[in-house]
């Protein structure tokens, strides 16, 4: 928001998977109304827990605000930590077809190590990138390979739809202290505990939702739902959601160290005032020769 109005004609754009989702204002960290400033801000809080977002719609979604922005002279400005949202957008998606639903169900009723023991004779590139414990991501390569007949790698070759060099990026990855960091997302999580986020998750177990949703695997959800149904109490979902917050943090900052081009400026510490004027110079330059 301070880097938006800097600017002078900024908007913000939201790059988050979890933000988008509007039953999950509190344990989201969703901006408020007064924490936007007056600045206008897409693609936050619009879609309902029962749908199932991801990278390849919210990309969408985004080329058009972005597309709208422009069109009436504005800055769009990209926030939000979801590395695969963003890395849709300006790379593209990869074209994989429909996964037959036979073949979902047989990978799903795998047992875990199976899982993974399967990619490694299928998907043996896929198998070594991936860590054996995410097992999302390993079924979803061991699906691809056996419905499509072609590993991961083959599709992730032919991305089609980004917009990475179509646009003029000014992009800033923030990589504070660590120490910082897991201080504030502990300290957030008590505020979030104290503020509503038990009751916004009451509200969601109340709808009966399929648990595989996205929205129902959020960080926090599934903590505080073994909290209301008794099997935990109250301190320990706090301290699951304050490990489980900080293991998503350390991920987040190695994919943001690492993954982007080199050539992306990273900061230290949080963005000061002359950096934000800085940025905001940038930005507005960008605008001109864009």
């Amino acid at each position: 928001m301070a880097v938006a109005k800097a600017v002078g004609r900024g908007v913000v754009v939201n790059a988050d998977a979890s933000q988008v989702y509007a039953d999950l204002a509190i344990l989201s960290a969703r901006p408020s109304d007064k924490e936007m400033g007056g600045i206008p801000h897409h693609l936050f809080g619009h879609i309902d827990a029962a749908e199932a977002h991801n990278a390849a719609r919210w990309a969408d979604e985004a080329r058009a605000a972005i597309a709208a922005a422009h069109a009436a002279g504005d800055i769009p400005i990209l926030v939000g930590g979801t590395g695969l949202h963003i890395r849709t957008l300006l790379d593209g998606i990869s074209p994989i077809p429909e996964i037959d639903p036979d073949v979902r169900a047989a990978v799903r009723a795998l047992p875990v190590t199976d899982t993974h023991a399967a990619l490694i004779r299928e998907d043996p590139d896929t198998a070594a990138r991936l860590n054996p414990a995410d097992t999302t991501r390993v079924a979803r390569a061991l699906e691809v390979v056996r419905s499509t007949g072609h590993p991961l790698g083959h599709w992730h070759a032919a991305h089609t739809g980004g917009i990475g060099d179509t646009i003029t990026l000014a992009p800033l990855i923030l990589l504070p202290p660590r120490d910082w960091l897991r201080e504030r997302c502990d300290q957030r999580l008590f505020q979030m505990f104290d503020s509503g986020a038990v009751a916004e998750v009451e509200a969601l177990l109340a709808r009966d939702l399929d648990p595989d949703l996205p929205a129902m695997r959020a960080i926090g959800v599934p903590q505080i739902a073994q909290y209301l149904t008794g099997l935990i109490d109250r301190g320990e979902a706090l301290m699951l959601t304050q490990a489980a917050t900080r293991q998503y943090a350390k991920r987040q900052y190695t994919w943001f160290r690492n993954q982007p081009p080199a050539e992306w400026p990273r900061y230290p510490e949080s963005l000061n005032n002359d950096y934000i004027d800085k940025l905001a110079i940038k930005l507005r330059q960008s605008l001109l020769t864009g």
